[in-house]
């Protein structure tokens, strides 16, 4: 049984590593159709539509201009996420996304920090590392 550490991992836009990323987050989902008709005795469901939406939290680093530059508000991008790392025959997830969301905050005792959020649009896939 393989297990891995967080800091293994990684985020890129397309082939542009994201800097300074402290955690993501990538959720899948589906929706089912309810297909019960008169007669059965237990409610019963089909597959409908499946999503995915991901989070960043990152370190603002406004001379990341590949990485969370390529992130601005209502960009379309390629989001790769490496959960152990981008080595060859290493897996990651692979999707088109719309950026929805991008809040950057601060306070005077802490770093600058930027939250991204990425709503897919189309199949978030699994590959591996050539």
């Amino acid at each position: 049984m393989a297990t891995h550490c967080g800091s293994e991992g990684s985020v890129a836009v397309g082939a542009d590593t994201v800097a300074e990323v402290r955690n993501y987050s990538i959720e899948e989902s589906a929706d089912t159709i309810e297909d019960t008709a008169l007669g059965d005795t237990a409610r019963t469901f089909k597959l409908g539509l499946e999503q995915w939406t991901a989070s960043l939290d990152v370190w603002w680093d406004e001379t990341d201009t590949n990485g969370q530059g390529a992130l601005p508000n209502g960009a379309a991008v390629t989001l790769n996420v490496y959960p152990e790392g981008d080595d060859s025959s290493d897996t990651y997830l692979t999707g088109s996304g719309i950026v929805t969301g991008l809040s950057i905050s601060g306070s005077f005792d802490g770093m600058v920090e930027a939250s991204i959020t990425i709503q897919g649009t189309g199949a978030l896939t699994t590959t591996t590392v050539a």
